[in-house]
């Protein structure tokens, strides 16, 4: 059956060639299964038969890789012969487009911290008094600060004041009247009016909302 897939494969119908195919890949093992039940069953037999098999299937798969090779062909044409449309310019675009996010240089400005206590200038206009271990605005607000060390971000919208013996910041956001009391953390400086901590000197900076855990917040 080989052989005549192998000489007359031109000649041979294609629901004859199917069934000479299928003849040949059940036909070995029933084949290999007598010739082990003729060299006695034993275990040299099956030793014969199970090297058959391994040799019989290698060279049935080449058989039919050669067999084949005319559909690969006719299927590799085809594709050359409809490529995919690529505009003119595309590909050198796409070889130079930025791989993620665009790159940002971070230059913080250090806060400018008042340790002297008593009354503090606001950018925004009024006076804040320290008493009682608390910054008091003039509009009522009070941030808690155990600390008589403080600072306004540039534009007044933050205001910073250490806890916990500098070992902790109180932040509150002017505009949009909250207050993140944050332990363990150090304000480092500020960045587009956000303010970046630290856990220790060194450290590499954080914007809040991701010691917050939380999505970038919008200006």
């Amino acid at each position: 059956m080989a052989a005549v897939l192998y000489f007359l494969e031109h000649r041979l119908a294609d629901e004859h060639r199917w069934l000479l195919r299928h003849a040949l890949r059940w036909g070995l093992p029933g084949a290999l299964f007598a010739v082990q039940r003729a060299l006695g069953g034993n275990p040299f037999a099956w030793v014969i038969a199970m090297l058959g098999m391994l040799t019989g299937y290698t060279l049935l798969a080449g058989l039919e890789a050669w067999l084949d090779r005319g559909q690969r062909r006719a299927r590799a044409t085809s594709a050359s012969s409809n490529p995919v449309p690529v505009t003119e310019g595309e590909w050198p675009r796409l070889a130079l487009a930025p791989v993620g996010p665009p790159a940002e240089i971070i230059e913080l400005q250090l806060p400018a911290w008042q340790t002297d206590g008593g009354s503090l200038s606001d950018p925004r206009g009024g006076r804040v008094d320290y008493r009682d271990g608390a910054y008091r605005f003039d509009d009522g607000t009070k941030v808690d600060g155990d600390l008589a060390r403080a600072a306004f971000s540039p534009s007044g919208r933050w205001f910073a004041a250490a806890i916990d013996g500098d070992r902790g910041v109180t932040l509150r956001d002017r505009d949009r009247g909250k207050q993140h009391r944050v332990r363990g953390w150090r304000l480092d400086g500020w960045y587009r009016e956000q303010p970046w901590l630290v856990r220790r000197e060194g450290d590499m900076p954080l914007a809040l909302h991701a010691v917050l855990g939380e999505d970038a917040a919008s200006d």
